[in-house]
């Protein structure tokens, strides 16, 4: 059956609108529709496509973006087991929309009922952050630096503390970012820029970082993590580069100091059979659902602003010019 629905939409590069479209609820085997309760902005990703930018062909408008809702299960099909009408789930590839339609496979429910949805949103891409510590393997006492502290900086930040790290080290240009990653779990942070950064390092760490999680996708980040990896160390590439990463001396920086370099883009989960360092996505999800709820780890610090979604054209207008204030923008579906 097809109903309009509220949506935002980026309709032309830097132009998001906020309209009705049409919205099928017809269901096919295996997948839930959602009342949609609360969606987050990833500003990385939502800027690449706002600004038609992406590393995978040319961005075509319009297009609905989102990846991280909290929904309340209205219909399953009925092949859907573990679920029922009411249940509060967090939503993996949903949509700025009043509805989701999903796979099961992308729901995980809710079983905190005093977690706030607009602080459990944020476990989506958190779980993408966290995946970069994943794939390190870190151990307990071993150095981890974490490099870019939006949210999915945050959140490697925090489980690499909860992973047994030290010392965790921030890098971010944006002094605001640095100070919650440093009340949020990091023993150090500073500018990338900094003179004598490299120096600095590694008299902290004894000559490199155990592990180095790349989360800006910038390729001079790349190359500047790789200097400052111990040797034998690991490297996990996290950030989406929309660029190809050039002038890597590969000889001097990963081969001949046995640099690991570890693939940890979202898409290279499994998605069933997890296994230790490489869990799947709703593996995940539960795990930082489950340490959100006992207050080990928070969102709360990243929550930005909280808005109607009818708002939207004006936010993404700031997150298009780059407005270096926006972190954690939860929209508010309540009222559609």
């Amino acid at each position: 059956m097809l109903m309009k629905v509220e949506t935002i939409q980026f309709v032309d590069r830097g132009k998001a609108e906020f309209r009705k479209t049409d919205f099928n609820t017809e269901l096919a085997p295996g997948e839930i529709l959602l009342k949609t309760i609360c969606t987050l902005i990833s500003p990385g990703t939502e800027f690449a496509c706002l600004n038609g930018n992406t590393n995978r062909g040319t961005f075509s408008y319009p297009a609905t973006l989102g990846y991280s809702a909290v929904g309340t299960v209205l219909k399953c099909a009925p092949d859907v087991a573990g679920f029922a009408v009411g249940d509060r789930c967090l939503c993996y590839h949903s949509v700025h929309r009043s509805y989701q339609k999903l796979p099961a496979s992308k729901v995980v429910r809710i079983d905190y009922p005093e977690l706030a949805s607009e602080e459990a949103v944020f476990c989506v891409v958190g779980c993408m952050g966290f995946q970069g510590v994943r794939r390190c393997r870190v151990e307990l006492g071993e150095s981890v630096m974490v490099m870019g502290l939006g949210l999915l900086g945050q959140f490697a930040v925090q489980t690499a503390a909860l992973s047994g790290a030290l010392p965790v080290i921030a890098l971010d240009f944006n002094v605001a970012r640095r100070n919650i990653a440093l009340k949020r779990g990091a023993d150090a942070a500073f500018s990338p820029d900094m003179s004598g950064l490299e120096e600095e390092i590694k008299a902290m760490t004894g000559g490199g970082c155990s592990s180095v999680i790349e989360i800006t996708g910038n390729p001079q980040a790349v190359v500047q993590g790789l200097q400052l990896t111990a040797p034998g160390g690991r490297i996990s590439l996290v950030g989406c580069s929309r660029t190809p990463t050039e002038n890597i001396d590969f000889y001097n920086l990963v081969h001949r100091p046995g640099i690991t370099v570890l693939g940890a883009h979202n898409m290279a989960r499994p998605l069933n059979d997890g296994r230790p360092g490489v869990w799947t996505m709703r593996d995940d999800m539960k795990t930082l659902l489950r340490f959100m709820n006992a207050g080990k780890v928070s969102s709360r610090d990243l929550i930005t602003m909280k808005s109607d979604p009818a708002d939207a054209p004006g936010i993404y207008d700031r997150l298009f010019n780059r407005d270096p204030d926006l972190l954690g923008v939860v929209f508010d579906w309540s009222g559609y």
